[in-house]
C-alpha cells in the first residue's frame, strides 16, 4: 500500500461534487479493484468553534475535555471522501450506506494536541444487499496509535451470490433495552449536523433531496444517532465503541434512547422498531 501524505485537508464540496457526478458511471461488485492508498494529514487542526457546534449538536458538554470519542470521525471524513469519490473506488458515492463502526480509543484526546491522521480502505465485500467497502481512521500522537475506527459501507445493488459466497450475518434480534429518554427530533437536525461535520449527504438536509434516493423525507446522520447516545451514556477515555445503524431514522420523528448497566445502548422508534444497536466495551488486554 503506497502513502500519499497530504498538506491540508481536502476540501469536501469539491470531493461531493466530483463524487457525485462519478456515481452515475460505477458498477459496484466485490470482486472490484479497489484504491491501495493511505492518506496522512500530519497535523490536522481542531476548529475550537466548529467542536462546540458539534458537541451542541450532539449533546455533549462543551468546551469540556476529552475530545468526544466520535469527533476523529469528523476530523477523517474528508479523507476518505476523498478516496471514495475518486475513479478507482468502485462504488458509487450517491447512495452509500454507513451500515456500522467500530471505534477504539486508547487514550483520552485533547483539542489542542498535534496529531497525525491517517484512512485507509480496507477491502470490498459481498453483502446479501450488494457491496460493502471498510474503511479504516487512524489518530497518532507522537508515534502511538491512540484511536482508530473501522467503518462499513453499503452499496445496495443486485449480483449473483456464488455458491462459496456467504450469505451474511443475521440480525439479531434483542429485546428492548430500558428506555431512559424520549427524544424529539426537528426537521433540521440533518442541516445542523451536517454544517457542524461537514457531512452534507442530500439524504438528510430537506426532504425534496432525501425523495430523490427513495426516502420519504429526511434522515437523520447515523453518526450524528450514535453520537448522540454516546453523549448520555458517557464513555471512559479507554473504550472500544461498537454501533449497527439499523433502519433510517426520519426527521421529523420521535424516538426512544435505551440502555442498560451492561453497556448496551440503542435507539428504537414509537413503533418499537430499532434504529442503532450498540455497545462500549472495556479495550482488550
Amino acid at each position: 500500500m503506497s502513502t500519499v501524505t497530504l498538506s491540508e485537508s481536502p476540501s469536501l464540496p469539491p470531493l461531493l461534487a466530483r463524487g457525485a457526478l462519478r456515481s452515475l458511471f460505477k458498477r459496484p461488485a466485490p470482486d472490484a479493484g479497489f484504491p491501495r492508498t493511505r492518506l496522512v494529514l500530519p497535523a490536522p487542526r481542531v476548529d475550537l468553534a466548529r467542536l462546540a457546534s458539534y458537541e451542541r449538536v450532539c449533546g455533549f458538554p462543551t468546551g469540556e475535555a476529552p475530545l468526544p470519542v466520535t469527533y476523529p470521525h469528523v476530523l477523517g471524513f474528508p479523507l476518505a471522501l476523498r478516496l471514495m469519490s475518486g475513479r478507482d473506488f468502485p462504488l458509487p458515492l450517491l447512495g452509500l450506506v454507513h451500515t456500522s463502526i467500530e471505534i477504539v480509543r486508547h487514550t483520552a484526546l485533547s483539542a489542542t494536541e498535534a496529531y497525525e491522521l491517517s484512512v485507509h480502505i480496507e477491502g470490498l465485500a459481498p453483502h446479501r444487499r450488494g457491496t460493502e467497502a471498510t474503511v479504516v481512521t487512524g489518530l497518532r500522537a507522537g508515534g502511538d496509535l491512540v484511536w482508530e475506527s473501522c467503518s462499513t459501507y453499503l452499496a445496495r445493488h443486485r449480483h449473483r451470490r456464488r455458491a462459496d459466497e456467504p450469505a451474511g450475518p443475521r440480525e439479531e434480534q434483542r429485546s428492548p433495552l430500558p428506555v431512559l429518554a424520549e427524544w424529539r427530533l426537528g426537521e433540521d437536525i440533518g442541516r445542523r449536523y451536517g454544517a457542524a461535520s461537514g457531512d452534507r449527504n442530500p439524504i438528510h438536509l430537506h426532504p425534496l433531496t432525501a425523495r430523490l434516493f427513495g426516502f420519504p423525507r429526511a434522515v437523520a446522520h447515523g453518526m450524528w444517532t450514535v453520537a448522540r447516545c454516546l453523549a448520555a451514556h458517557g464513555t471512559p477515555d479507554t473504550a472500544v465503541v461498537r454501533a449497527r445503524f439499523r433502519a433510517p431514522i426520519l426527521l421529523p420523528g420521535t424516538v426512544a434512547y435505551g440502555a442498560d448497566g451492561a453497556g448496551r445502548f440503542e435507539v428504537r422508534g414509537a413503533d418499537g422498531r430499532p434504529h442503532l444497536s450498540g455497545e462500549v466495551l472495556a479495550p482488550p488486554g
